[in-house]
Formats: structure tokens, sequence, C-alpha cells
């Protein structure tokens, strides 16, 4: 007879004789299993298989007397397994969601590392301000700016994220039984990311869309990425391993009632939801491509009862067919000075862990708002989320910069910038041709060949303002085939008016101008960082420059076979002119020539922009800078000024050649190789020698440190400054970024070198500035 005092149903299997001994004895080998092992509860799979194992009747309750039942029923069968939301726990016992929030929570709590810029003490949580939703049809948007008007109309009223999936607002869902496909839509830096991190936060702490009990956010750049076939279930298992074997994505019932998928970035997924190229399935355990899985969840074939949030851009809402999308919702970003002043406010008082903020900081927010409200230029680019910070990034350079603070440079801000905003995209998707995956180019690298080279030009003839014939003349280009207006229609509608907003201004008809809308850049300094990159870049040659550097490695591969050299020159030369480079047959070695002069005279022609004195401005950079963002104070002038003087775009050029900012730029698709920066180093150091043995101004010297800091390269600084004797910055007005700036250039140079004089005279040094400036001291024999 066994003997077990257990559980309360001991008696009553010590009191079964006859037939029913192996069956008890069954019994209770799984139940000394069962607990040796620590299982709190089994799965009702297991159960079953259990059952069956000891052959238990399919009748349990009625085979067993109560006491026994109570015994299997204890052993087996734990509560909440048969409860409204079936669960398995994880290998510790905790609750699989309860799992998955917490390091959902840690994943999305993780700021970008361009948020160092503003020191590393913000969260999510104190540094968000909501973006203006609203539910439109996409017919019924306008662009970005000129819907300004009527973006909070009665028609159109504003919406909170946890309503986006209110029942009684998106009419009971697909069907009967059917989940809510939610699609968000917005222009590029409206903020879409910022939002769905801010959803999943919230949801986490239980502060929003609670009636979810799960919620699986997806990017879908990285299911572009995943090139096999794969289920539902692995897909979710494969990122979140606690959810490998939820019950909710069974399929079974309606249990996926209760799960909101996010597919954020759906324009780099490029669905096709036509029934001739994508199969349906409703199965989540086949094997099938992403995409097809995605769009599958979209048409409710597949878990029909699961809600879905999809964020895209412009150019891809109407990827998606009205019959799969219960609601669209717009994302307008920043609609008003008052949300922008939020946001700078979360932003330039709280930098510090210090509770009260400083008055320097309050005020600083004050002449930002006081500009905002003058209708400028800013307050139409701070309708972007994504320039409010690029706004805020450069204000905290240039007042919170202390002795203490991490190198930050203007260049790697702009760069930063970028990267937050286009890292890693191309333009357009990946094809598969002749059984060879074919790659777009770079969005960025785009952006530069287009918008860049109209930067160029503006800088170049001195202008800031450009028609809608010169926009069609650089961003349009020659385009010929269906794949390039194809790209062509996707860059203008997601990225053109990201760069370039309506300057409000027309041309002048006595000026024999034609009567056209005018564009600017929405940030005038973009526009002196594109058009430096754009000549870092090498895209500012010559066409035989271009062709020259194309076949000096074709000619090195044909020989001497002379056949295959003209096939070779053919593709890339005009008939026209195709006479000109028969000489290549007598002088293989023209190219190579041709090639060197070409690096050498970029070189010199970047060079030679630099510090070109300008009669329009008399104060430095960063003065002109900060006088951008916070406005002049005091009386304006009554005449425009027509030939501004971009002294920030060589400062930017020396910049993009450091380390930092290539690999940035490397991200983007934008590589500077390193033999043009040895080439272009090289000529700027020469340059910069001859020109800082003359007696510059105070700001043109100032401007020179500036500079040699957005190098970033101390034995340039150092072989600079052993040229220079006496350093005059008398009547500069000092800021700490100024004085960081000065110290860390001086430090630069050889501990034997010391300045015969340095003259800091009217420089309206403080206390804190003098102690900021103590390292520059230590390297000048006279201080005045």
């Amino acid at each position: 007879m066994l003997k077990c005092s257990r559980c309360p149903g001991a008696r009553a299997v010590m009191s079964w004789q006859g037939t029913h001994r192996g069956l008890l004895y069954k019994t209770h080998v799984l139940v000394t299993w069962k607990q040796n092992l620590k299982f709190s509860h089994l799965s009702s799979k297991v159960n079953d298989t259990i059952l069956r194992e000891v052959n238990f009747p399919s009748d349990r309750r009625s085979f067993f007397s109560g006491a026994l039942w109570s015994l299997l029923r204890c052993t087996f069968f734990t509560p909440g397994l048969n409860s409204a939301r079936p669960q398995s726990t994880s290998a510790d016992g905790r609750d699989p969601i309860q799992v998955h929030k917490e390091k959902l929570r840690m994943w999305f709590s993780h700021l970008p590392q361009e948020e160092k810029h503003f020191g590393g003490v913000f969260t999510p949580e104190t540094m968000h301000v909501d973006p203006l939703i609203v539910e439109r049809k996409p017919e019924e948007s306008q662009s970005i700016l000129q819907g300004l008007s009527v973006v909070q109309s009665p028609h159109h009223p504003p919406l909170d994220v946890g309503q986006l999936f209110d029942a009684a607002c998106c009419g009971g869902g697909c069907g009967v039984g059917r989940g809510v496909n939610v699609l968000l839509y917005g222009a590029v830096g409206t903020g879409k990311s910022t939002v769905v991190r801010k959803l999943v936060l919230d949801w986490c702490a239980g502060a929003t869309l609670s009636h979810f009990s799960l919620l699986i956010p997806f990017s879908c750049e990285d299911l572009a990425q995943i090139n096999r076939p794969v289920s539902l279930r692995d897909l979710v298992g494969r990122k979140y391993l606690d959810l490998r074997r939820t019950p909710l994505l069974s399929g079974d019932s309606d249990q996926a009632k209760n799960v909101l998928f996010i597919f954020n970035g759906m324009e780099k997924m490029w669905l096709d939801f036509s029934i001739a190229t994508t199969e349906l399935c409703s199965d989540p355990n086949e094997a099938l491509p992403p995409a097809t899985i995605v769009i599958n969840l979209l048409r409710k074939y597949l878990l029909p009862e699961a809600s879905i949030l999809v964020t895209t851009r412009l150019s891809a809402v109407d990827c998606v067919p009205q019959k799969c999308v219960t609601r669209y919702v717009q994302i307008c970003g920043f609609s008003d000075p008052d949300r922008q002043r939020m946001y700078f406010t979360s932003r330039l008082l709280h930098q510090q862990t210090t509770e009260r903020p400083s008055s320097e900081a309050e005020s600083l927010v004050q002449l930002l708002y006081l500009n905002l409200q003058r209708e400028s230029q800013l307050a139409t680019a701070c309708f972007l989320p994504s320039y409010c910070w690029l706004t805020c990034a450069t204000l905290h350079l240039l007042h919170f910069t202390t002795s203490s603070s991490p190198t930050r440079t203007l260049s790697g801000i702009y760069t930063s910038f970028l990267r937050l905003n286009f890292g890693g995209e191309v333009l357009g998707a990946a094809e598969v041709l002749n059984g060879q995956e074919q790659h777009h180019d770079s969005l960025m690298r785009y952006v530069v060949r287009t918008v860049g080279k109209l930067a160029f030009n503006g800088v170049s003839e001195k202008r800031t303002s450009f028609s809608e014939d010169e926009l069609e003349q650089f961003v349009g280009g020659k385009t010929k085939t269906y794949e390039e207006l194809r790209q062509l229609a996707v860059f203008r509608t997601d990225v053109l008016d990201f760069f370039l907003v309506p300057s409000g201004e027309m041309g002048s008809p006595e000026a024999g101008d034609d009567v056209q809308k005018r564009y600017v850049f929405a940030v005038p300094a973009m526009q002196e960082y594109l058009a430096a990159l754009y000549v870092v870049l090498g895209e500012n040659k010559s066409a035989l420059e271009k062709i020259s550097q194309q076949l000096s490695s074709a000619i090195g591969q044909a020989g001497d076979d002379v056949t295959t050299l003209v096939t070779i020159l053919a593709k890339f030369i005009p008939f026209r002119i195709f006479a000109v480079f028969n000489l290549i047959k007598l002088f293989p070695s023209l190219f190579e020539r041709i090639n060197s002069h070409s690096k050498g005279r970029i070189a010199r022609t970047m060079t030679a922009e630099m510090f070109r004195s300008e009669d329009s401005f008399n104060t430095d950079v960063l003065d002109q800078v900060e006088q951008s963002l916070l406005g002049v104070q005091g009386p304006q002038p009554q005449k425009m000024v027509d030939n501004k003087a971009f002294e920030l775009y060589p400062i930017f050029m020396g910049g993009l050649l450091h380390y930092n900012n290539r690999v940035l730029l490397e991200k983007l698709g934008c590589s500077i190789k390193s033999a043009a920066v040895s080439q272009i180093t090289r000529t700027l150091r020469k340059h910069l020698v001859r020109e800082i043995r003359r007696e510059q101004p105070p700001e043109e010297l100032m401007d020179i440190l500036l500079l040699l800091y957005e190098f970033q390269n101390p034995r340039l600084s150092a072989e600079v400054l052993g040229c220079l004797k006496v350093l005059r910055l008398s009547n500069v007005r000092m800021t700490p970024l100024k004085c960081f700036i000065l110290s860390s250039v001086l430090s630069c140079a050889p501990s034997r070198h010391l300045l015969d004089e340095l003259d800091l005279s009217s420089c309206h040094l403080t206390q804190e500035l003098l102690e900021m400036l103590q390292p520059a001291f230590l390297h000048t024999r006279s201080l005045k």
C-alpha cells in the first residue's frame, strides 16, 4: 500500500485496492516528479498528456471520488490555467508579460547617443511634449506648412494617444469581432518615433491603453532586413524571448483581441497588397516573409481580433488600401509657439540636476520665445520637433558649455541631427535583379547631390532664397526612367519640405524677376552645412573630373587592348568630345595627372573660400549663430543685407573632416576617403599658417580658433599655433564656449611654446569665465 501524506487526499489514495493500484502508482510517481522539479504549474497541453499516460478516462470527475479528484486537481491543475488570459510562466515563475513590460521599459527608456549634447540627465518622460495629432484622411491633408491655419479646426479636434483605439471613435473596428487598424502618418521630423516610444512607456506603466494585455512593437527597418521566411510566433519569439509560447498569439478563439501590434516606419518595407504577389495566411505558425505577415495582419486574415498601429511617412500612405485601415490619424508636430516653448523649457531649464533653473537659462528661454512670437523663420522651422531639438542642442552648446563638458562641435551637432532623421535610409527598397540584390543610393547622398548642390550654388552667389525654377533645376535634374521619377516623387514628398520652406517673399517685377514663390532653408546654417558637405564629398567637380576618376581605374584593367579601351571610353564620354581622349592611346598616364590635379584643385578651392573678408558683418561666427536663434535685440536694419557672409560654411568644411563626423557620415552613406582628408589637411595647413602670420582682426582670429577646434586635429593645431606669437582678442564678447575653445586649442600647442602676449581686454570676462581660461593662461608670458 502507498504511503503519502503530502496532500489532503492521501487517505483516499491509501484506501484504494485491486485493479487501481497500478494506476495510483503511476500517479504517485508523477506527483513526486513534479514536486522534486518544483514546477509551479503545467500547461493544459502537458496536463492532457499526463492524463493520457496514466489512462485517465475522459470523464475525470465521475471516475474519481471527491477526495481523489481534489488530489489530482491540486497536483496537475493549478488555478489560473483556465482564466480569461491563459499564460505560461517564465523559468523563474514570473509572469512573462510582466517581464516583457520591464524589458520594454528598459529598451525604450534608452536615449540615443546624441542626447549627450544636453548633459545626459534627461528621460523620455521629463522632456516629452505631445505633438498635435488629429484624425484626418490623406485626401483631406495639405502640405505641412499650408495646413498650419486649419490644423486645429473644429472639424479636426486634437487627439490624445490614448484615444487612438477608442471604440466610440473607431466605429466598432473593421467588423464584428475584429481589431482596429490605425494608420499614423506625418512628414519627416514631426515626432512619429517619439510618440511610439512614449506610448510604449506609458503602456508599461499602466498609464494608457491598459485594456490591451500585450503590446508588441516592431521596427519595419529591422523587419526589412530579414531575408528568410519566418512564422509570426517565431518572429515575436526571436525579438521578445519571453513571449515565444504565449497563447495570446496561438489564434485560438478570440485571445488576440487584447493584443496590440505596432509597426513603426512602414515606408521602409514597401508592402505589396496585390493578391497575385502576396500569399494569404491565417496560421500564426506558418513560415512566410515578414512583409507577407504584416500584410496578412492588416488584411485581418491573420489574428483578425488583434489591433494594429502603423506609422509611416506621407509618401507611403497610399501603399495600404483604405479597406485595411480603420482610422487615419495625422501627426502635425508643434503647431503653435506655446507648444514649442514647452519643449524648449523642458530642454533648457532642466538641463542640470538642480531643482532651481538658473536666471541665465530663464532669460534665454524668454528671448527664444519672443523670437518665435515674431513670426520669424525660426518659428516656421520649429514647427517640426526635429528642428526644436537642433535649436536646443545649438543653444546648449553656446550657453551651457563648462570646463567639465564633453567635447562638442557645431559640425558634430548637425551631423548627429541628420543621423537621427536619416540614419541608414536608402531612396527606395532593395530589389533582386538577375539573382543579385541591387541597392539604391543612400538617401543622405541623394540629399547632398540635389539639395547640397542648390545650397552650394547659393553660397557661391551669396543668396539664401531660391525660386521654383531653381528647385526644379537642381532637385529635379534630368530624370528619364520610371524608377528615377518614382524616387524623385518620394523625395519631394518626404524630404524636400524638411530642408526647404516657403519664404513668403516674391520676385520683384521692377528688377525683372519672375513673380514666383521663393524658398529658403528652414535653418539658415543648414544651407552652409550642406554646401560644405557637397564640397568635402567631392561632388563639386566638373564632368571631366568625374569621368577621369572613373576611367583611371578602368584603364588599368584594360591594359594595351585598344578595342577594350575604346569600348570603356564610349560608355562614359559623349562622342562629340571623344576625339580629345584618343590621346590616352599614346599617353596612358594622362589620366593619372588629371586625377591628381583634380584633387589638388578641390583642396585649393576649399581653402580659398575660407576666411574671405566680408564687410557686411563685424561679429564672429558664434555671435552670428546666436543672433539667428535669438534674434537681434535693438533697432532692426531697414534694408535687408543681400550679400551674406556665409562664414560658417568654411568652419563646417573643416569640422566635417574630423574622424567622429566621418564615422557618422559613413553610416549615412556619405563616405569621405582618407586620401581626400589627407590632401585637404595638407593644403589647409599651408593656408592657415600663412593666414595666422598676418595680423587678423579679433573676430577673424576667433574664427580661426573655432575652425581648429571644429577640426579636432591636435597636430594641425600645434603646427598652426607654433607660428603665432601674439593673440589679440580684444573687444570680442567672450562666452563660456569661446573660453572653452580658447583653452582647448591652446592646450594643443607644444609645452615649450609660449605666447608673447594674450590680449583679452574689453572681453566682458567674469569670475567663472576666468576660471575656464586658466589652462590658456599657462601658455602665455604676458596677459592683458
